[in-house]
């Protein structure tokens, strides 16, 4: 089965979701969820150090800011039709809930939620490079931007 997914994975047919198995997939999304929850409660209790201190950032309250945030942005794109109002609801509770877990003002909570999304791209782009996957963006990339010019 494993040998079946990496050969369909490896000629590009479907779009990913389709090579995990069906009998795997709600394990798979249950074990992205809960991994993407534990990065982000990282990612904000380091930013929550930076901005607001130790006796404030604590990584119980970034687990909690984390998991109500998701909890609450998917809900708001599930069941809001018009994207940008989910969107603007959805930043405005992430604000929100940084602002009262972390017991600091709307421009502390805005300076976390930008230096944990600067903290997030760094991570992310740290180990791109470690696994060789950004090589291969910009070999394809960077071919193409030269043959515009």
């Amino acid at each position: 089965m494993l040998l079946g997914s990496l050969s369909t994975a490896a000629r590009r047919e479907g779009p990913w979701w389709e090579i995990i198995p069906v009998e795997l997939r709600l394990i798979f999304s249950l074990t992205l969820f809960f991994v993407n929850l534990f990065v982000l409660a990282v990612v904000l209790y380091l930013a929550g150090l930076v901005v607001v201190g130790g006796k404030r950032a604590l990584l119980s309250d970034a687990f909690i800011i984390s998991l109500l945030g998701t909890v609450l942005s998917t809900l708001f794109f599930m069941f809001i039709p018009y994207r940008l109002v989910a969107l603007a609801l959805s930043i405005i509770v992430w604000l929100l809930v940084i602002e009262r877990l972390y017991e600091t003002g709307w421009l502390g909570a805005i300076a976390v939620g930008i230096l944990a999304i600067i903290i997030f791209l760094a991570v992310t782009i740290l180990l791109a490079l470690f696994f060789g996957i950004l090589y291969v963006i910009f070999e394809r990339f960077l071919f193409f931007i030269i043959l515009t010019f």
